[in-house]
């Protein structure tokens, strides 16, 4: 259904086949930005985090950047039962956070629990540079970062199939992934390099273009957002144990970079080997790939907000005009595109929120995983 006041191409057919209701505000976060600072502004309150700590070697940077180290996960099993009893879990998902973020910040904390919830075992990975991991591996992560994901998801892989052996299944349980933000960018880029890698992906607000999302935070309107991030990133960066080189620190100390592209073109480009910014931004932008052959990915829904302050929804609605002209658009066995009017980036609060529901995206994610679980389990 097309939508004539704004032009959006809305698909409710998807909600209902998922039994979830349309997205709704939650009062008082009304519009983008207070969607995307609900967390910031009253952060929640979470359980203590008792994840199991894995560690998983990644191969050094082919830049030669950083050396070869380790990544930290945590393995949550699904919630126990009243009766005390241990569930067993319906698949794996492993979840990603986005730029500046860890596996202990609120928006993946709450999704992993809304899934451990829905008998879900989660493995939340904390990324190159991330903490609480930051002393495990030197360097920084990408949008595309495959040489560290890959083996990740191998590793995954192999956990899926002991839940599945410690339940006496004779095949293996579902291999899920989630990503939020630029997370969700980097699942699909590891996606499309290695076909097979996941059996089904979920992305929030993840961008599918990073130029016009490095435009978009340039904005006026968006200068104290760039700030943040920039000074997490910048601080993440100096804190590398590993040390960074006299070029890195003179970039980042003396001249620090005032925007997102600039902090791009002169770490995140360099280390993981492209030529220049403008070459990173193309090669990790998974757009054009999806236009031309979104069925190499596993069936993957994809959710974006038309009032993101940060990722432009213009990328996500050009893939689901894509889809919609070939047909594939509203089914779940392929590629999907939910567009919202409101929640703005990674927001999604709405009425009926809680922390072992989630909000609404959440919700969103764990009816999906668990149609998608009903139909592999059922082939």
């Amino acid at each position: 259904m097309t939508d004539h006041v704004s032009g959006v191409i809305e698909n409710p057919r998807l909600l209902e086949q998922l039994g979830v209701p349309p997205y709704q505000q939650r009062w008082p976060w009304l519009g983008g930005d207070l969607q995307t600072l609900r967390d910031t502004l009253r952060p929640v309150s979470l359980p203590p985090d008792h994840g199991a700590p894995l560690q998983i070697s990644v191969p050094a940077l082919a830049s030669g950047a950083a050396e070869a180290g380790q990544l930290l996960a945590y393995f949550d099993r699904p919630i126990a039962p009243v009766d005390g009893g241990c569930p067993q879990s319906r698949a794996l998902v492993v979840l990603l956070h986005g730029l500046g973020g860890s596996s202990r910040r609120e928006g993946l904390r709450r999704l992993g629990l809304s899934l451990q919830g829905a008998g879900f075992a989660v493995l939340r990975l904390n990324l190159r540079g991330a903490d609480p991991g930051r002393d495990l591996a030197g360097g920084t992560y990408a949008a595309c970062c495959n040489s560290d994901l890959l083996p990740v998801l191998e590793r995954a892989r192999q956990l899926a199939a002991d839940l599945a052996s410690e339940a006496s299944q004779s095949s293996p349980i579902p291999l899920y992934g989630a990503g939020i933000s630029l997370g969700g960018t980097m699942l699909l880029n590891a996606c499309l390099a290695m076909p097979g890698a996941l059996d089904g992906l979920f992305c929030a607000s993840s961008p599918l273009d990073l130029a016009l999302c490095s435009a978009s935070i340039e904005r006026p309107r968006n200068r104290i957002y760039q700030r943040w991030l920039l000074q997490r990133l910048v601080r993440q960066t100096l804190a590398d144990p590993f040390g960074v080189s006299a070029d890195e620190e003179k970039a980042l100390g003396l001249e620090p970079p005032r925007t997102i592209r600039a902090f791009d073109a002169a770490i995140t480009a360099p280390r993981w080997g492209y030529r220049d910014v403008d070459a990173y931004y193309a090669g990790a932008s998974p757009l054009p790939r999806l236009l031309d052959q979104p069925m190499a990915l596993p069936p993957t829904m994809l959710l974006q907000a038309m009032d993101d302050p940060w990722v432009p929804a213009e990328s996500a609605r050009r893939l689901q005009s894509a889809l919609v002209a070939s047909g594939q658009d509203g089914d779940l066995d392929r590629v999907s595109v939910l567009l919202t009017h409101q929640g703005g980036h990674n927001g999604f609060h709405s009425p009926g929120d809680s922390l072992r529901q989630g909000c609404w995206s959440d919700r969103l994610a764990c009816a999906w995983f668990s149609r998608r679980c009903a139909q592999d389990q059922g082939r």
